[in-house]
């Protein structure tokens, strides 16, 4: 038994989309979702190496419009009217039933981590645990760090981020600006735009340890562009999140066992919100992994393996 799907297929989710899953490992083992990040990335074959294959039925999807799902958003005829938080988490519970899943563990990180606690808050009872690596909330405040805050780290990259936002475009609103870029009917504007944020995002991850130069700007030409499109549009909303709602609701997740692992060295989403969220989730474990930052480290996956050990015979 290996780590390969061994079914996969396109679930139409309404309003002309079509969301790819697959499962691997073992039919009869334990419901597992992963949740990917972004939002916009898609799911990747070492997804799949996290999980025993003969202890988990592991499901993969790509949320709507990204990866293998379609319509892409690398297309910029593309509707992404009905791609939100609501419509994420919808598609989750309908692939939940068309699987015939009564209840899953959840395992991401990431933007992975706020479509996890957004499901979790809203369904509960379908939940059996909650494995995070790399804890985000996509709380206005987290953007805005990540967008302006840590450009104090790096001053000069910011400056070339800000100014490719367009002239006289306010540091609170670059990244809305860059949303409106991704939509611009020219293609060298959008791809223009694309690469400035990619680079951006590269800097911000550009002292950790662990990972490649460039683990945005070294991905292919459409899922670049599929991603900073989604990415800008979510953060430039807020997620369609009440600011500070998931952390809030922590309380919603009681009963729900939550192991959680947050790189020391993440300066794109710091351990507060980790620490935060953990004081209103009683069931849930925070370790901070001191060599790990936001592309993790082997530490990290060998913490995240472990911890799908201890929870699959759970």
């Amino acid at each position: 038994m290996d780590s390969e799907p061994y079914d996969h297929g396109m679930l139409d989710v309404g309003e002309g989309n079509l969301v790819y899953w697959e499962q691997c490992g073992n039919p009869a083992g334990k419901p597992a979702l992963v949740v990917h990040g972004g939002p916009g990335s898609g799911c990747t074959p070492g997804h799949r190496t996290l999980f025993d294959p003969q202890a988990y039925r592991a499901v993969l999807f790509d949320q709507r419009n990204c990866g293998r799902s379609l319509p892409h958003a690398s297309d910029p005829a593309t509707d992404l009217a009905h791609n939100t938080t609501d419509h994420l988490v919808a598609d989750m519970e309908q692939l939940r039933r068309h699987l015939g899943i009564e209840r899953w563990l959840l395992m991401g990180g990431s933007w992975g981590s706020t479509l996890i606690l957004a499901y979790a808050q809203r369904h509960p009872e379908r939940v059996t645990e909650i494995v995070i690596n790399g804890v985000t909330t996509t709380r206005r405040a987290e953007t805005d760090w990540l967008y302006r805050g840590v450009g104090r780290f790096f001053p000069g990259e910011w400056e070339r981020f800000r100014d490719g936002a367009g002239p006289g475009v306010a540091p609170q609103d670059v990244v809305a600006a860059y949303a409106a870029l991704t939509e611009h009917p020219d293609a060298a504007v959008r791809e223009r735009a694309t690469a400035d944020w990619c680079t951006w995002e590269d800097a911000v991850l550009s002292l950790e340890p662990s990972g490649g130069p460039r683990p945005y700007s070294d991905r292919p030409s459409t899922a670049k562009l599929a991603m900073v499109r989604i990415t800008s549009r979510y953060f430039s909303h807020g997620a369609w999140l009440p600011e500070g709602a998931l952390i809030d609701g922590a309380a919603r997740l009681t009963g729900i066992p939550g192991a959680l692992f947050h790189g020391r060295l993440d300066l794109s989403s710091p351990v507060d919100t980790a620490y935060h969220l953990v004081r209103g989730w009683p069931d849930a474990r925070l370790t901070v992994v001191d060599d790990s930052g936001h592309k993790g480290s082997a530490t990290m996956s060998a913490s995240v393996r472990a911890a799908l050990a201890a929870y699959a015979t759970r």
